[in-house]
C-alpha cells in the first residue's frame, strides 16, 4: 500500500464521517496499520493545511477535514514532489470525481444517516467491503462487526424519477446478492430520509419495486435527517439536475 492510497483513505474516511475522528477510529475505518501511520498522515494533512487537529472531549486528538466558506474542502497536494512539509494546500470541489446524484452532500447525508440508523437498531453501522466466494469484493454503505446487518443508503429528497428508482433497486441487488453468499442471512435494509423519497418502496405502495423488496426481505427504513443537512441535500439535487 503505497502512501499516496493510504492518505486518500484517510481523507475518504474523513469525507465520509459525520463528525471528527481520533487517529485510532481513523486506523480501524481504513484498515491503514499501524495506527502510528495514520497519525503521521494526519500531521502531514494539517501542516498541509488539508485537516484540522485538536484535542476532543475524551481527550484524543481528533482529526477534521478544513472547510472554506465557499464550501470547498482542502485536500493534500498531490504533486510527485510535495511531501509532508508542502507549504501550500490544492483545493477541489468533492463533486469532480463523483458519479451524477452523488454529491459530496448526499454523500454526507448518508454518513449521518447511517449513524442515525445505527441508533435506531442500537448497532454500531461502518462503512465496509465485502469479499464473496468468487474473489470479488464489494463497496456497501454500512454493516455492524458481526455483519448481521447490511444497509445501502439514499440521501434523495422528493419524489423519485424512473432513473432514480433504478439506483435504489441496483442497490437491492446488491444487498441480495451479497445476503446470498452468507450463512446465516444478514438482515437487508435501505436506509432514506425522506418519507417522499421512500413511498415508492414501501410495503403499503402497490408498485411491483415495493412488492419485490418486500418478498425479498429487504426492510425500507426512513430516518429523520437534520434539516440543514436537508436542504444542502436538496440544493445539491437542484445543482446536478438544471
Amino acid at each position: 500500500m503505497t502512501a499516496a492510497s493510504n492518505r486518500d483513505r484517510v481523507l475518504e474516511a474523513l469525507r465520509l464521517s459525520s463528525r471528527p475522528l481520533d487517529d485510532d477510529q481513523l486506523s480501524q475505518r481504513t484498515g491503514v496499520r499501524p495506527r502510528q501511520q495514520v497519525n503521521q498522515i494526519c500531521r502531514a494533512l494539517q501542516l498541509a493545511g488539508a485537516v484540522r487537529r485538536w484535542e476532543g472531549p475524551d481527550g484524543k486528538i481528533v482529526n477534521e477535514l478544513v472547510e472554506r466558506t465557499d464550501g470547498v474542502l482542502a485536500e493534500a497536494p498531490r504533486t510527485p514532489h510535495s511531501g509532508p512539509l508542502a507549504p501550500a494546500a490544492v483545493v477541489r470541489t468533492l463533486d469532480d470525481h463523483l458519479p451524477a446524484g452523488h454529491s459530496a452532500e448526499q454523500r454526507h447525508a448518508e454518513r449521518v444517516m447511517l449513524d442515525l440508523l445505527g441508533r435506531d437498531l442500537a448497532l454500531t453501522l461502518e462503512p465496509a467491503k465485502i469479499a464473496v466466494p468468487s474473489g470479488a469484493r464489494v463497496e456497501i454503505d454500512g454493516c455492524d462487526s458481526g455483519r448481521t446487518v447490511l444497509v445501502e443508503c439514499w440521501a434523495h429528497q422528493g419524489p423519485p424519477k424512473s432513473a432514480q428508482r433504478h439506483k435504489v433497486l441496483a442497490d437491492a441487488l446488491k444487498l441480495t446478492w451479497i445476503a446470498s453468499t452468507m450463512y446465516p442471512r444478514p438482515r437487508l435494509v435501505l436506509c432514506m430520509s425522506d418519507p417522499a423519497a421512500a413511498r415508492p418502496f414501501q410495503p403499503t405502495s402497490r408498485t411491483w419495486a415495493a412488492q419485490a423488496l418486500l418478498a425479498l426481505a429487504i426492510t425500507v427504513h426512513v430516518v429523520e435527517i437534520p434539516d440543514d443537512i436537508r436542504q444542502k441535500v436538496r440544493a445539491a439535487q437542484e445543482r446536478q439536475y438544471r
